[in-house]
Order: C-alpha cells, then structure tokens, then sequence
C-alpha cells in the first residue's frame, strides 16, 4: 500500500467528530451568522449551513459541485491525489484479492465478512436469483430493438409490482430485503435485456456458478448449447463489477437518494438510479469510446484524429482518456489495463477497433502532449474494450454499470434511512421569473 493511502486508511479509522470552529458570515445591515464547521473523518471540511435560511438567504450552487448534500462513510474519493476508497479499502486491493459479493458484503454492512457470514452471504445471493415468471410476459411490451436501458429501467421499477410483501421502507428486515434481492436479480434481469433485444430465450440462471460465471451463462447460452465459463473471462467481468460497484455521490447515487429520502420503494429508487446513468455523460462513457474507436476505423487512421484531438478548434474529443475527478491518476485504471491484456491475450481476438485502442493506448502513455496533460486511459477505456472482446454489445454497456452499481445504490439508499432524522430532499433555487403578471382573459389575448 502507498504511504499516502496508509495514512489515509489510518486517518480514517479514528472516529469522526465537529470540529471546534465556526465560520462567520457576514450578511447586509450588519447582520451576521456563525456557522459550524464539520470535520469528517477524510477529505474537506464542511460548512453547515442549515440554519442559513433563517436568515433569508440560500446558497447557489449549480450542479451541487461544492455542496455536501449528506453524511456518509461508504466511499471516499480523492481524485487529486488517485485515491478511491470503499470502507477504508483502497480500490485495488479489493479488485485483485477480493470479489464482487465479498465487496458486496462489505458495502451493506461495513465490514468485510468472515468465511462463514461470506458462505451464507452468497448462497442468500444464489437463492434469490431466479425471476418471477410474468416478467417475460413484461418483456414482450417491448419493441425488440427498444435499448435495453430502457428495458432495465422499466423492469426494474416494475418489481415493486412483485414484492409488495416487503415494501414498508421504514422497516430494517424489509429494506435488507430488498437490498438482496435487487443485488440476486439484476444480473438475471439485465441478461434478459439482451436476449430480447437479439430475439433468443430466456436462460434461466445457473446458481452451481459464481456470479460473474452465472450472468456470462445467462448471456450467452442457449437452449441449444450449454455454455462454458473461461475462467480468465469470469474473472475480467468480475472485476468489472467491482470496480463499477460504487462511485461516491455521482448523479446517479444522488439520484436514487433523492428519490428514497420520499419513502419512495427501493425498485422505483434504482429504477431512477438506472435512468440517470443513462445520460451519456454519466454511464455512457464506455459506449461512447467504442464508437469514438469506430469513428478512427483503423490504425492508419490515428494521427490524424491525434492532431484533431490537438487542436482546441476542433470538436473532435478523445474519449475514455482522462477524467473529470481523477486529476492525476484513476485508480481503477490499472488493475482494468492487466485485465484488459489478460482477455485479449486469452481471446486472441482478431478485430480492427481493438488494434486501433492498443496503439491508441501506446500513443498515450509515451506522447508528452497526453503525458503533459494527464490524458492516461481510464477505465472506461480499458472496461469498453474488454466487453467488445468477450462479444456484449455496446448498447449492453451501461447496463452491465447498472447491474455493478446497484449494490452501492442500495447501499446508499439504505444508509440515508438507518440515519435517524432523515428528510426528504427539497434544493432551492435563485428564481428569475417574473414576480408578478394580471391574468389576460382569452378573448383580449
């Protein structure tokens, strides 16, 4: 472990506390207002301004970029320094010594399981795997070529529709629940997205395999053959999981917070998850490298989309290189770069968009212009090109992030309803309207 990240798991063991300052803000007419200054256990300290409105006054803040919207002490970022923490654990620890369901474990609950609670834990997973057998029915509502995030998005609010024996939200035992059973299903439901969408069966989920292993099996067998789990594949999509699992508080996360501090039922808080991951700026980053990698078309194309990605008048932008929270380094990168040349070098796939990312890769990591500029590949980068090699469509990208994150949304969901005295979410604004119109009756319009 890197003396930085050390110190930083150890600051973060000591237990949180309010720092013994304040901050005084000066407002018009001489009035003025002390407000506490909270310390967390890492990272910046917070300005609480909850008693602010007293006063008169709200904060601007567009896009929430300097607020704190909540407490929490599921991950940490630092992406100046290429820290991501889940529990105290640094990201690459968990993605080469663990696996998806242990991280899971660890996400839910705080800690990482001992053997016995890990055995129950996923034979739990394993029973609840299986989906109720009116969702085909649910399925065939849609057009085959229909995306399959909105597949996704549509069959996972309907498992409210299922469950209505576990729903009371403000029940410990039903939110655990829910919480396994989102976690069991949705490999099953997002493979389901993609056998409609190709027009093949329903594959019925294998609990003899391991997650990973299952959902591969979901995807790609058929009634006709049974499919055989490549360990170095099972291991790659694994860690894809992983890695995907949580993300602190991105829209997405935000999103289905938004949506539970209403009470409202998990299924419809991921389902709005799941549709704000949508967004190509958020859960699409992969996709839209693979079709930036088919826009170049073939290596002899490169330096001249290079020079275009040179030049700021130029629209053209290189995507999966860089990223807007890791300003150094993202963490995440390079145990997905070992992976990445693991599967390629397992599949021995022949196929021009993946010679085009390679020497695309080798151009980054040695041109001083990326160097200078910190434009490394991330992990989009390294996850579209292994999903590509295995055979998942791009249109199946952001649900695969869908199917990883949800542990870390329902983690969140269910950490803002343990906290006693939680709200529901009301952000103000800086109205611009007009203050003050007389009605105009139709006939004079």
């Amino acid at each position: 472990m890197a003396a930085n990240e050390a110190a930083l798991v150890e600051k973060i063991s000591k237990e949180k506390g309010m720092a013994d300052k304040m901050a005084k803000l000066e407002l018009p007419e001489n009035n003025s207002i002390e407000l506490p200054i909270m310390q967390g256990s890492a990272g910046f300290d917070v300005i609480d301004i909850s008693k602010l409105g007293k006063k008169g006054y709200f904060t601007f803040d567009p896009g929430f970029l300097a607020t704190a919207s909540c407490e929490s002490a599921i991950t940490y970022i630092d992406g100046d320094k290429g820290i991501l923490l889940h529990r105290g654990y640094p990201i690459d620890q968990l993605a080469t010594e663990s696996d998806y369901l242990d991280l899971c474990y660890l996400l839910l609950y705080g800690e990482l399981p001992s053997k016995a609670q890990y055995a129950e834990f996923v034979a739990t997973v394993k029973q609840h795997t299986m989906v109720n057998e009116q969702l085909a029915f649910f399925f065939r509502g849609f057009r085959r070529d229909a995306h399959p995030m909105a597949m996704l998005c549509g069959v996972t609010g309907a498992l409210s529709a299922f469950f209505q024996d576990s729903l009371d939200v403000n029940n410990p035992e039903h939110r655990e629940i829910a919480a396994y059973r989102l976690v069991s299903k949705m490999p099953t439901i997002a493979a389901m997205c993609y056998k409609y969408s190709v027009g093949q069966p329903f594959i019925y989920p294998r609990n003899d395999l391991s997650y990973a292993g299952n959902f591969l099996s979901m995807m790609f067998a058929t009634p006709c053959e049974t499919y055989v789990v490549n360990p170095v594949i099972e291991r790659a999509i694994d860690r894809i999981f992983v890695l995907h699992a949580d993300h602190e508080q991105n829209a997405s996360t935000s999103t289905v917070r938004l949506a539970g501090s209403s009470g409202a039922n998990p299924f419809a808080c991921i389902a709005a998850g799941i549709a704000s991951l949508w967004g190509p700026a958020h859960g699409g980053a992969n996709e839209a490298c693979l079709n930036m990698l088919e826009e170049i078309g073939s290596v002899d194309r490169i330096p001249e989309f290079i020079e275009k990605a040179k030049d700021k008048n130029d629209p053209f932008r290189l995507m999966g290189f860089g990223h807007r929270v890791y300003k150094n380094f993202d963490p995440r990168a390079k145990v997905m770069r070992e992976t990445c040349h693991e599967v390629l070098k397992e599949l021995k796939v022949k196929d021009p968009l993946l010679d085009v990312a390679m020497e695309l890769e080798r151009i980054a990591l040695e041109d001083e212009y990326f160097i200078s500029k910190k434009l490394y590949p991330n992990v989009d980068f390294y996850s579209g090109i292994i999903m590509k090699a295995i055979g998942i469509p791009t249109s199946m990208f952001t649900v695969l992030f869908a199917l990883a994150r949800t542990v870390g949304w329902i983690s969140h969901w269910k950490e803002m309803l343990d906290q006693p005295g939680h709200k529901i979410s009301r952000p103000r604004q800086l109205y611009t309207g007009a203050t003050h119109r007389d009605f105009v009756a139709k006939e004079k319009r």
